[in-house]
């Protein structure tokens, strides 16, 4: 009989919460891998500066008083001269990134902070038509790498780790110009190196040795938001060997300024982890 009460006790403590907040031990450094697709979606178009005051609101006019860019513009790279012949939209990109981070668990509390290494290859492109001349002008920006610090707080129940997530991150971004319009000059300027926010949520698992590996490992879902300041990328568009009423040096013979509408770079990420706690 005392031993029936005694194999009870132990097999109700060992499914008290009090079992699983020892099994599920957050405290310590933790190295680890992500892997994710990152996707994005902008609705923008090309401004013009022709009078060259700083302020890009102004309409391209021909000599005849049209709209230069009557044609249009596509969230895409052009695939031709002509906006009839359409425009080549980027597709997601899958990234991997490796991780190192410290957590602190107070009770079923758990706060950290982690630094994160990118490999990314996402980007996006917009394009404005001309009529006179008929030609296209595309903007491009690729995010090759990514540096990221966050810090994360969270709520720990049995082996699992709900948890939110914000920090800084930074790294580098090509961004180019390509037109076919052959009469005029193009000359781009801009910053390559960007920074901004990221904001996020994602929950964590301990594996335990119930999966045969050992103690230590982890795997997790975590949904990312990151929010870049690229800076202007203005074009400075000259004469070139184009005649005086071109429609880029009607209003200002030096010629005209044109940029892309957003400065902001932004994305979402959805990806899977893999961590081993020390």
């Amino acid at each position: 009989m005392k031993r029936t009460l005694l194999a009870a006790a132990i097999f109700t403590a060992a499914l008290t919460p009090a079992a699983f907040a020892q099994d599920a031990d957050w405290t310590g450094l933790y190295v680890g891998g992500h892997l994710g697709h990152s996707f994005k979606a902008d609705d923008e178009t090309v401004v013009f500066d022709t009078d060259r005051d700083g302020v890009f609101d102004d309409t391209v006019l021909t000599s005849t008083g049209a709209n230069a860019f009557a044609p249009g513009f596509c969230n895409g790279g052009a695939i031709g001269a002509t906006i009839a012949v359409g425009c080549r939209k980027g597709d997601g990109d899958i990234n991997y990134s490796l991780r190192v981070g410290y957590d602190l668990q107070f009770g079923n509390w758990v706060v950290g902070a982690l630094i994160e290494e990118t490999a990314v290859n996402i980007g996006d492109d917009v394009t404005a038509f001309s009529a006179t001349p008929a030609a296209s002008y595309t903007f491009t920006r690729d995010l090759r790498t990514l540096t990221s610090a966050r810090l994360r707080a969270g709520y720990a129940n049995d082996r699992g780790l709900m948890y939110a997530a914000a920090g800084w991150a930074w790294g580098d971004m090509d961004q180019s110009f390509t037109t076919t319009n052959t009469v005029n000059t193009f000359t781009p300027s801009g910053d390559s190196e960007i920074d901004g926010y990221q904001l996020g949520v994602g929950y964590e698992y301990q594996l335990g040795d119930v999966w045969l590996i050992g103690s230590g490992w982890t795997v997790g879902l975590e949904y990312l938001w990151t929010s870049l300041d690229e800076g202007d990328y203005p074009v400075a568009v000259g004469r070139g060997t184009a005649p005086a009423n071109n429609p880029f040096v009607i209003i200002d013979p030096t010629g005209t300024d044109m940029m892309r509408t957003k400065d902001v770079f932004e994305y979402s990420t959805l990806g899977l982890s893999l961590n081993w706690r020390l």
